[in-house]
């Protein structure tokens, strides 16, 4: 039985609730679904800026996702993520989750003009890429995102426009250093500009960086403008102290100054890692808060990758089901 629901609001009760859209979330869903749960999903109507679907609708081709040996664009998976979450009775919003009371079960889940009462929760609100804001880097008219300019080495680094070409990489911490590495499989050179004149990186990621012969360095850097053709062809930058600007001719601009997860709208009532990340017990998705489960990039800072998030979905969809058998029993 629901607590009285709120007035001028319209209501509704679940087992499962599941905030987000991308491969954690519909593989809960999914995997909810054919557990009978009948779990209600938010995908959200443009949250944290980005499509539903999340980080993979900004990535054209995804070619590491198991099941597509010729590879498929990152809007057209997300699609059929959800399509099969609807198979198997998913009620899907496309609402944005504004607030949650995590206070008592049932737990309140409220967007702008609806709100849902739900046994158990399972958060999979994802974590943006931060990029930068200058000419070209955009996806916008005259901007290069997914035509040499992207946030993820890994995702898209294999891709042919990558190969054999010089590549940049902007940031100074570990995580450039290894997204700078791991292009050197495929680039002829990678440079690594950053904004200070020495590096955020620990010392040993550093040396492993400096020790790679395909490697550079720009130090005391901006990046200006990425310009090109079809393609991007080139990132214009500035040195910090003289002002002098210079260009590079890359064919590749990766972004790898962090991510911000989305965690703002629960308002402190999860227990958060200092990057922000949802903090899960070892080798589950269970949280601070006994019934809600987080899976995911929300909870990864890491891997971050499309099929890590959809394992940890399923993870969560289990033990949100054992919760629930496990509680009617006590009942």
């Amino acid at each position: 039985t629901f607590p009285a629901l709120q007035q001028n609001m319209n209501a509704l009760g679940t087992r499962l609730c599941i905030i987000g859209s991308g491969p954690a979330a519909h593989t809960a869903a999914i995997y909810a679904a054919r557990a009978e749960l009948a779990p209600v999903l938010f995908e959200g109507d443009f949250a944290n800026g980005v499509s539903s679907g999340g980080q993979l609708t900004t990535t054209t081709e995804v070619e590491n996702f198991p099941g597509f040996p010729e590879g498929i664009k990152g809007p057209e998976l997300c699609e059929r993520f959800r399509q099969q979450s609807e198979r198997f009775g998913t009620k899907i919003f496309t609402e944005t989750v504004a607030r949650v009371d995590l206070s008592q079960r049932p737990f309140n889940i409220f967007t702008e003009n609806r709100q849902v009462i739900a046994d158990t929760l399972v958060v999979a609100t994802g974590a943006v890429a931060r990029r930068m804001d200058f000419p070209g880097a955009g996806d916008g008219p005259g901007g290069f995102w997914n035509r040499g300019v992207s946030a993820c080495a890994v995702c898209d680094g294999a891709a042919p426009i990558f190969r054999n070409k010089h590549l940049a990489v902007v940031g100074g911490g570990d995580s450039a250093m290894e997204e700078a590495m791991f292009l050197t499989k495929y680039a002829s050179k990678v440079s690594v500009v950053h904004r200070r004149d020495e590096l955020r990186a620990s010392k040993i990621m550093q040396s492993r960086a400096r020790a790679n012969a395909k490697i550079e360095f720009v130090l005391s850097h901006i990046p200006l403008e990425a310009y090109g053709d079809k393609l991007l062809r080139g990132l214009r930058v500035k040195h910090v102290e003289t002002g002098v600007v210079s260009d590079l001719p890359v064919s590749g601009l990766f972004f790898a100054i962090g991510h911000q997860p989305a965690t703002a709208f629960l308002a402190g009532q999860l227990a958060l890692d200092a990057s922000g990340y949802i903090v899960t017990r070892p080798g589950l998705t269970s949280t601070s808060v006994e019934g809600v489960f987080a899976c995911g990039d929300v909870q990864d800072s890491k891997w971050r990758q499309a099929i890590t998030a959809a394992g940890t979905g399923c993870m969560a969809a289990l033990e949100a089901e054992h919760f629930l058998a496990a509680h009617a029993a006590s009942a």
